[in-house]
């Protein structure tokens, strides 16, 4: 039986306290029934999700990933708004931008050079020793 430690997952995953969060997070799901991607050798779950690390017969990442996602308690699902919504949307916005255009109001536009150059014209706050 090869010993397992943790100089031969380090390599692997980098940061220690994830490589334990990831091989705990393994070696649950191996006690819940998962498929061994090792032969067992008569190892327990969390030398056996080491060695699976270690061998990289999983990836980390898609580890962490089953992690983050076993952790989440409410997720969202992005659901495609429906298209008579936004061209009510965008028919709304093209109005208000031609009434805006008839009337010859502008709101705050400027260009990239009007925005360097007041931002080149402030001046830094005098320091003070009430802070």
């Amino acid at each position: 039986m090869a010993r397992v430690t943790v100089e031969d997952c380090i390599d692997k995953v980098d940061n220690r306290f994830e490589l334990v969060l990831l091989a705990g997070h393994r070696a649950r799901l191996l006690s819940q029934g998962a498929p061994l991607t090792i032969d067992r050798d008569n190892d327990k779950n969390p030398v056996v999700a080491l060695r699976e690390i270690a061998d990289e017969t999983l990836s980390p990442g898609d580890l962490k990933e089953d992690l983050i996602h076993s952790l989440q308690k409410h997720v969202e699902i992005d659901e495609p708004e429906s298209d008579a919504a936004e061209i009510v949307d965008q028919s709304e916005a093209a109005v208000g931008e031609a009434q805006n255009e008839e009337e010859g109001i502008a709101f705050d536009r400027m260009s990239e050079e009007e925005l360097l150059a007041g931002i080149e014209g402030l001046v830094p706050p005098e320091k003070s020793d009430d802070f």
